[in-house]
């Protein structure tokens, strides 16, 4: 269990504030995460790492001379969103262009590839990588599939080695590649973390039993087997690793491989040089040469009593930059020239931010957009238990905190620019972002981009009407499926989004009302929510466990579904008192 906090929901904030305190000599709090507070090489590139917190130390802990520039760093096992991605890239900018590197799953991919293309919008070169070194969550032939666990640690470090030896964008990315496609690891669980304030476990292992291959947000694994003696898993982790060589690499005598056994938060350093002294031993016995190899915690996985170990196999190249300085806050190695520390001038407050001009109209409906906001937050706080018990079926239970946590974020930031004059334009846009923000998560990315368009659609100068809208719904699907890559099928909120839109635009295309078609579509939406629970999942956590979630409907369908038979309510409700929206 988590012991020490003070308000569950507080918990990330005051830990990076903690943090900062207790590092101020190497990092500094930036909107969405820390950076360096040390100065850079001008015209250098900036490596900007990040993810959910509850990992520590990654990600904020690797910030400082000879590793990350910057880390963007989310709620708790909810990735960062695209604006804290976008503000700690800004902010950790050198003028050579900005790398973004994360762990590969569902929620990163859309947030980090959301931030990039709108630093590129902007002039600032940039690139992703998604490092995918856990042999256990899927196979060779889709090697793109798999999640980034300790790993990141060993493709962090020597991408950032290759960025402060001056290289450009366009070669630090291809070490990252190359690190990246020669790091393999694999991991194992006794029992799940329990988060701030909660009163059970993510997940659960059997006593006396240990999961094979389990991620580190409670991710499936392979199987479970009794839990072993500490040589029997070094032997379990070596075989494992040894099986399955990196293309272009022979395990011939004297090949050098950097070494990390990597402890998940409550499996302590004694235990695992216990399984070092053997790891070493096997190693040494398939006659690999071990290269400055690393024991401890690098990336956990908040409480869980787990360990991984991680392999990535060495050339001359990678070797020099694994070698290299560093001086983090939790990873030190070699001895570092100490940088000039940054001036007031880098920490002053930024000015507020400033609104669109918006029309009387566009202001007066901006009202109205913020009453269907909150009154969706209601609906959502009300049945966030409700959408966590359907997600726990096959996933990790988060789809009720997650959405809650968006839609309050939203509502907060909606009534701040309400009061500023703000049109219904700007308003849901800045929704959008705050709902990113606070949720966290692939939902919270997707509803984001789905706020976005139809804020965008509707703009700051006229009253929202039916065609406007319906068009900035088919913009909000038509984004979802480019950032979400799902299709009608693949058990999601794809297959609700789809149809409520098609239902939506062809109505108001026959002349109808923007609350009758609106009406019409939400129980399209109703019908196929309730549909999903004879699909298969196809993306996400639950696709290991589709057969699990045979039965249970999306928890991303039902909770879409929710919200449009919400909103339809209100429209009704603002028909009859004579409104518009």
């Amino acid at each position: 269990m988590t012991y020490l906090f003070n308000q569950p929901s507080a918990f990330a904030a005051e830990l990076i504030e903690g943090f900062v305190a207790a590092n101020a000599d190497k990092v500094r709090q930036v909107p969405g995460g820390v950076v360096r507070n040390t100065r850079s090489q001008p015209g250098s590139v900036a490596v900007v790492v990040g993810g959910g917190s509850g990992h520590y130390p990654a990600f904020a802990g690797l910030v400082g001379q000879g590793l990350a520039h910057g880390a963007a760093m989310g709620n708790l096992f909810a990735s960062p969103s695209a604006q804290q991605i976008y503000n700690v890239a800004r902010a950790a900018n050198n003028g050579g262009g900005v790398l973004l590197m994360f762990g590969n799953y569902a929620g990163d991919v859309l947030h980090f590839g959301q931030a990039c293309e709108r630093l590129r919008g902007e002039g600032i070169p940039c690139d992703i990588l998604a490092v995918t070194d856990d042999i256990s969550s899927a196979g060779i032939d889709e090697i793109e599939k798999r999640r980034g666990v300790a790993g990141d640690l060993t493709v962090f470090k020597v991408a950032c080695a290759a960025a402060e030896a001056g290289y450009a964008l366009p070669e630090v990315l291809r070490v990252a590649q190359h690190a990246n496609n020669r790091t393999r690891s694999f991991g194992v669980a006794f029992s799940g973390c329990t988060l701030p304030g909660a009163s059970h476990p993510l997940f659960e292992v059997e006593k006396g039993r240990m999961a094979l291959g389990l991620g580190i947000h409670g991710e499936p694994g392979i199987k479970e087997t009794e839990v072993p003696t500490a040589d029997e898993m070094a032997d379990i982790f070596v075989s494992r690793l040894l099986s399955e060589l990196p293309p272009g690499v022979s395990q011939t005598a004297g090949q050098r491989v950097a070494v990390i056994l990597n402890g998940l938060g409550t499996v302590k350093y004694e235990e695992l040089f216990v399984v070092y002294r053997r790891v070493a031993q096997l190693l040494e016995a398939a006659r690999l040469q071990i290269v400055e190899p690393d024991v401890g915690e690098f990336v956990t996985s908040f409480n869980m009593a787990g360990a991984s170990l991680t392999l990535m196999w060495l050339d001359d190249e990678l070797e020099t930059f694994w070698r290299a300085p560093a001086n983090a806050p939790a990873y030190r190695k070699g001895s570092v020239i100490v940088a000039e520390p940054l001036g007031q001038e880098a920490t002053q407050a930024q000015a507020e931010e400033s609104l669109p001009v918006a029309s009387a109209a566009s202001q007066q409906s901006a009202q109205q957009v913020l009453q269907l906001l909150e009154a969706v937050a209601t609906m959502l706080q009300r049945n966030a238990e409700k959408l966590g018990d359907i997600d726990a079926v096959a996933g990790d239970g988060d789809h009720g905190i997650g959405m809650e946590r968006g839609v309050l974020g939203a509502v907060e930031k909606a009534r701040q620019v309400a009061a500023r004059g703000a049109g219904a334009g700007t308003l849901l846009c800045r929704a959008a972002d705050a709902w990113a923000d606070k949720a966290g998560g692939t939902s919270g990315a997707l509803w984001g981009v789905a706020l976005t368009a139809i804020g965008t659609a509707i703009g700051d100068n006229q009253t929202p009407d039916a065609a406007r809208i319906a068009r900035g719904v088919r913009q909000a699907q038509e984004g979802i499926q480019h950032f979400g890559k799902a299709r009608v099928g693949d058990k999601t909120m794809v297959d609700v989004l789809v149809p409520f839109s098609d239902s939506l635009n062809a109505a108001v295309a026959r002349g109808a009302s923007l609350t009758d078609a609106w009406h019409e579509a939400a129980r399209v939406a109703d019908q196929a929510a309730q549909a999903t629970a004879q699909l298969l999942p196809k993306m996400g956590r639950a696709r290991p466990l589709a057969e699990k979630s045979l039965g249970t409907p999306d928890a991303g369908a039902i909770s879409l579904a929710m919200i449009v038979n919400t909103v339809a309510d209100l429209l009704k409700d603002h028909a009859t008192a004579g409104q518009g929206v």
